[in-house]
């Protein structure tokens, strides 16, 4: 039930997933399995936060809870900078901005960490699936945390797959990569402004 609820979670249109897909068209399907990784390294994060009840925190400070998701929309507005300076300019294979792995991954885990309303799920979604009678809950949520994170990198390395082949046919042509660097752009704005309105409840 648990494995079921997760995959269907995973593939739900949400921050993550989409942030893989635009950047796996833009970057490639190894790209996506990179920012995959440090997505999921993320969600090892968030465990750890709700399994020592920090993320209470978040839930009930204003300050703490507003911070973080100010960092992950600014984050998220420069990334889209980058994409539509990239757009405005005239594109060189040669040229063209190369990331490296680290580059790629940390974008991951930055893009997943500043995003408070995850500990707050997972406050709310890992322990529906405990037991008391089963032993200590704290391992219990952190073994239904890692789940979670191996149901997610199948799930998202499947999105990233598929959309780097379509970014691959898009990209022949400099029109083409021009367009998937401002629908990028766009998507990144559209995110920040989402996470900028979240609200703690």
């Amino acid at each position: 039930m648990f494995l079921t609820a997760s995959t269907l979670l995973a593939f739900s249109p949400g921050p993550d997933n989409i942030f893989v897909l635009t950047q796996s068209i833009v970057y490639g399907r190894a790209a996506g399995l990179k920012i995959t990784l440090g997505l999921c390294t993320g969600l090892i994060v968030h465990t750890t936060i709700v399994s020592l009840g920090v993320s209470v925190i978040f839930q009930t400070s204003l300050i703490a809870f507003n911070a973080l998701k100010y960092i992950g929309a600014l984050y998220l507005l420069y990334l889209s900078w980058k994409a539509f300076k990239a757009s405005s300019s005239k594109l060189d294979t040669d040229k063209k901005e190369k990331l490296t792995s680290w580059q790629l991954y940390r974008r991951g885990i930055i893009m997943n960490v500043t995003n408070p309303k995850v500990s707050i799920f997972f406050m709310a979604f890992l322990p529906q699936f405990t037991n008391p009678s089963n032993g200590s809950i704290t391992l219990q949520l952190i073994i239904l945390g890692l789940l979670f994170m191996l149901d997610t990198l199948v799930v998202f390395g499947i999105i990233s797959q598929l959309s780097g082949i379509i970014g691959k046919w898009i990209s022949k042509s400099e029109k083409g990569e021009k367009i998937l660097n401002r629908v990028a752009g766009t998507v990144f704005v559209s995110l920040a402004i989402k996470l900028i309105l979240t609200g703690q409840k």
